[in-house]
């Protein structure tokens, strides 16, 4: 994959916002994160929940994101 910047990528704390800019503004939703912090070995620690969204740059993203 060539590093062109094909994506933004934004997190949203899905319990205090519901990202309707982002969506209006043709954002799409991947998911949600899980909670959790890149410190958490033990399945112990807890984070905000998180929607991701990504923003393409390119019209055929999805070719080049499966490249």
């Amino acid at each position: 994959m060539s590093q062109s910047g094909l994506r933004i990528h934004f997190r949203v704390e899905s319990d205090r916002f519901k990202g309707t800019c982002y969506r209006a503004a043709n954002w799409l939703r991947l998911g949600s994160t899980q909670g959790r912090t890149r410190n958490d070995r033990n399945y112990c620690l807890r984070a905000t929940v998180k929607d991701v969204y990504l923003y393409p740059l390119s019209p055929d993203f999805r070719r080049e994101l499966c490249a």
